[in-house]
């Protein structure tokens, strides 16, 4: 059996279940080495939420996995100089891989892995940058040397979805080293969670069409855009929900905590957020960057059976948004358009039913399931 030696920083919440998947079915034998050793008996801070966060979905079981060294000074998934693992690579061939996964290469310790066994073992790399943002041609330039040098030691890339695609072959990277390998969420616990178990609700009305907004509550989220735009409609047949915390919270609240139909709500945890969902019409991702990768919420809203209004910023917008039939995408910024986008929703509610079913059906291809199978046919390939 062929052995995949996993790197990533840290536990997260849409990785380990597909990580025991592959454990599970046997077909190849896994070891994660977690990087960043100092998450493993604490709650990790996150910057995004402005607090430390605790998932309640099991993270470590199911698989093999084991948390390396990391003698960082200042530790942590910000800073290039954050994960340092001087062990790593011995513990890698003393597992004996056969091949390499890596998920990001801007820490040091990845970027060594990436060129140590260039050449040695099959080195496959997992992210999900795009180039939607917007650069100068400077350093647009400078990414694109950095980028081809960094791939060049890379065999196959994992790409999640087109925009990702583009930014691998910005990378100089051919067809013959892309590998799609789709950005998914446990769909089945999404589409299977009850729809009445939500914490704290807010006090709106069910004739009303009810927009959600769930994350972080930072400035890249585009959430005080969203706010604004909202507000300014000034209507009496809506209501935003808003929920998550975050650095920019206290002042969103501030602006907008005593409009009618805004309501906000603390972050919510794994377990409810299905129950959050379902208990909205539509779903908004308003996201602007930088640094606005895929948006993964937008894939539990759709297998919540809800459509989704997602800006064009976002990584999942080419591929999962189908205009009118599950969702709208609108120009990051545009009040205009996200106000023709908003109204359209409102006039035609006895329309987001079907939208939403549309929406769930189109995720059903966005599966942990396409992930695990598309992984050991390349490492159990003859020609990897």
């Amino acid at each position: 059996m062929q052995h995949l030696a996993i790197i990533t920083t840290h536990p997260i919440q849409y990785n380990a279940p597909w990580f025991r998947l592959l454990a599970e079915r046997g077909h190849i034998a896994i070891k994660v080495f977690y990087t960043w050793s100092q998450v493993q008996n604490e709650e990790k801070f996150d910057p995004g939420f402005g607090k430390a966060i605790a998932w309640d979905i099991p993270l470590l079981e199911g698989y093999d996995y084991t948390f390396v060294k990391n003698t960082s000074k200042n530790p942590g998934s910000k800073t290039f100089n954050g994960i340092q693992n001087p062990t790593l690579i011995r513990e890698i061939e003393d597992w004996g891989a056969d091949a390499l996964l890596i998920f990001g290469w801007k820490f040091k310790s990845h970027l060594q892995a990436i060129r140590y066994f260039h050449n040695k073992i099959p080195v496959l790399f997992r992210g999900d940058s795009t180039l939607l943002d917007d650069e100068s041609v400077i350093k647009s330039v400078f990414r694109t040397y950095t980028l081809r040098s960094v791939f060049s030691k890379i065999d196959y890339a994992l790409y999640v979805g087109s925009a990702n695609k583009a930014y691998y072959e910005r990378a100089g990277l051919r067809a013959n080293k892309l590998v799609f390998v789709p950005h998914a969420i446990d769909n089945k616990r999404f589409a299977s969670a009850g729809d009445s178990d939500i914490p704290e609700w807010p006090n709106v009305l069910r004739d009303k069409t009810i927009f959600l907004y769930a994350g972080k509550l930072e400035l890249k989220k585009g959430v005080g855009f969203l706010l604004s735009t909202f507000s300014a409609l000034n209507t009496k047949d809506a209501d935003l929900i808003i929920v998550g915390n975050g650095p920019i919270e206290k002042e969103l609240k501030s602006l907008y905590g005593k409009i009618n139909n805004i309501h906000f709500l603390d972050f919510q945890n794994q377990k409810t957020i299905p129950s959050i969902l379902k208990n909205a019409d539509i779903f908004i991702l308003p996201s602007k960057g930088p640094g606005e990768t895929w948006g993964l919420a937008v894939n539990e809203a759709m297998a919540c059976g809800r459509p989704v209004l997602v800006s064009d910023k976002c990584g999942c917008a080419a591929d999962l948004v189908e205009e009118g039939k599950t969702g709208f995408v609108f120009r990051s910024g545009d009040a205009n358009d996200l106000k023709d986008k908003i109204g359209w929703c409102i006039q035609h509610r006895n329309v987001l039913k079907q939208m939403g079913a549309n929406a769930s059906q189109k995720i059903q291809d966005w599966s942990f399931e396409k992930i695990v199978t598309a992984i050991e046919n390349l490492v159990n390939s003859p020609d990897k």
